[in-house]
Order: C-alpha cells, then sequence, then structure tokens
C-alpha cells in the first residue's frame, strides 16, 4: 500500500528576491531555513496595482522590508492567511499596520479536538496565538480583488484552521503546509488531526487545479497525481502501524523505530506525534485500543 512521493526538492530561490512564479503571481522566500521550513516560508504576492498576499511569514525584519519594497507603489488590499504556525502569520501585524489591508483566514489558532486533561497544545512555541483575522472565511467563499478572484478551501489536519486558496484566473492553489513538492507537513495532536487531514487531501484530490504554490520549497506540478500519491503514503503509513502491532502491543517510540528508517535525528518528535495522529484516528475507526485517550505515552495494540 505504501508509495513513493515523487518529490522534488529544486529550490533555488536565494531570500528575499521577488520573482515571477506565474504571470500576475510574484514570490520571495523569508530567511528561515530548518528541518520543518525546508529553505524557509514563501510569501505571494498576487496581482499588480491593487494586490493581495498569501502568507506573510515570520516576524522578521528583513523580511517584511522586503515584501513591502516588493509593493512599493502599489496598494495591497487583502491579506489572506493559510494557517497560524509562527513561520507563516506574524509578519501580519507589521504588513497590516503599514498597509491597512485587510486580513483574511480561517480564524484564530485553536486545537482540532478537546484536550485532554493536563494537556496543552502539542506544538505551543511554533503556535501563533495573538493572531486575529479581520473576517473569517467559511470553506467556497470568495473574495475579489483587481484582476484576481481568489476561493477559500478549508483543508485542516496540519492545523485546525489550514485554509488553501485557489487563484482561479491562473488555476493554481495556495496549499500552505497541506501539501509541498519537498515534503510532508507534520500533523501533531491535538493542532492537527489526520482524520481532518485525509479528508482535506480527498477532497484536494477531487479538484482540478493543475499546479500548487506551497508554504514551503517549489511549485507543485500535476497536483492532483501528486495529492494521491500523498493519500497512498499516508495509508502506507497506516499499514505500517497495523502490521508492526500485529506483532504484539507496542508504544511510539517503538513504533518510530519500526516505521521510519534512516530518520533525522531532529525529526523524531515530529514523527511521534505523526504516528499519534494516526493512531488517534485508528482507535476512533475501532482498529486499535489503548487504555484511556490515546497518548503520547500510550501503549498500543490492535482491538479485537
Amino acid at each position: 500500500m505504501s508509495a513513493d512521493i515523487p518529490f522534488d526538492r529544486s529550490f533555488e530561490l536565494p531570500p528575499e528576491t521577488v520573482e515571477e512564479v506565474v504571470p500576475g503571481v510574484r514570490r520571495l522566500l523569508a530567511n528561515n531555513p530548518g528541518p520543518f521550513t525546508f529553505k524557509g516560508t514563501v510569501s505571494y504576492i498576487v496581482g499588480r496595482g491593487q494586490v493581495a498576499i498569501v502568507d506573510p511569514g515570520p516576524l522578521d525584519e528583513t523580511h517584511v522590508a522586503a515584501l513591502l519594497d516588493a509593493v512599493r507603489g502599489e496598494t495591497v488590499t487583502h491579506i489572506f492567511v493559510t494557517h497560524t504556525h509562527r513561520d507563516h502569520s506574524p509578519a501580519v501585524a507589521p504588513i497590516k499596520a503599514a498597509t491597512g489591508a485587510l486580513v483574511l483566514a480561517e480564524g484564530p489558532h485553536r486545537p482540532a479536538r478537546a484536550l485532554h486533561v493536563g494537556e496543552a497544545p502539542r506544538m505551543d512555541a511554533s503556535n501563533d496565538t495573538e493572531f486575529r483575522p479581520d473576517r473569517t472565511l467559511a470553506d467556497g467563499d470568495v473574495v475579489t480583488g483587481a484582476g484576481w478572484t481568489i476561493e477559500a478551501v478549508a483543508t485542516p489536519g496540519h492545523t485546525a484552521n489550514h485554509m488553501a486558496f485557489a487563484l482561479r484566473e491562473a488555476d493554481l492553489l495556495f496549499s500552505g503546509d497541506h501539501v509541498m513538492a519537498w515534503s510532508t507537513p507534520v500533523v501533531a495532536p491535538p493542532d492537527g488531526a489526520m482524520s481532518d487531514y485525509m479528508a482535506s487531501l480527498q477532497k484536494l484530490a477531487r479538484r482540478s487545479e493543475p499546479i500548487y504554490l506551497p508554504g514551503h520549497g517549489g511549485m507543485v506540478r500535476e497536483a492532483p497525481q501528486f495529492v494521491q500519491h500523498y493519500i497512498e503514503h499516508r495509508q502506507g503509513r497506516e499499514v505500517a502501524i497495523l502490521r508492526r502491532l500485529a506483532k504484539g502491543e507496542a508504544d511510539i517510540p517503538t513504533l518510530v523505530r519500526a516505521i521510519y528508517i534512516g530518520l533525522d535525528p531532529r525529526l523524531v518528535r515530529a514523527a511521534g506525534l505523526s504516528v499519534l495522529a494516526h493512531l488517534e484516528d485508528l482507535v476512533a475507526r475501532g482498529l486499535v485500543a489503548t487504555d484511556g485517550e490515546p497518548s503520547i505515552q500510550g501503549r498500543y495494540r490492535v482491538a479485537r
């Protein structure tokens, strides 16, 4: 069931350099590389004259200045935010202060499910809990600007408030962290949920946009087929978990060692949280059992 995703890790855009990636869309790369951000966060400028910015990025003075310089002489009317991780939304405040643009997103940061006793949002250090949009968007809402039309596409999973944005004139989708050419995203409970994530992938697989512009790395081409590879990859992870549990009860570190061969040590914690997300989904579906609520410390077995 497992499938190799045809990743494309070629991405040579220098930080803070404006590049027209497709007609009518420019991009800039923030200089915040890392194991979860690849070369850094990509911000997009849509249109000419009266423009929208998608994902202003981290609170980095150099990136904010480069974004404002890129739109000098133009009017920023809208700011769209795919989700509220600190590498995507904190630059909204200074960009809004400088431009007066309307900020649009699905909503503020929140967990994907009710917190268990004694539990806090897992990736708390990476969450922008201060973010508040001027206007919340619902799935299917359409926003128009000068020469552009953007449809909100709710894609919860990586975070509960993750939203992609379809640019109709260019037949492309700003996919945030939900689908990226270079890697799969972390799905970490309680901020993310695997059941939501898989449902969002199925939803995107039914859409027709051939190109995605993600929050990190380069363009996703033949996007519907690429999304199908993502789906098969996650289904393969699920099969691997069930196969290991068929040999006997196990905890999450044991499952990570069995499933993720040659894993970058910096990603071990994130892998454990992704396994927990799969286990939460498998427990909810009655395929796996554990004592009490699924937790990072729990032990898991095949449900009889």
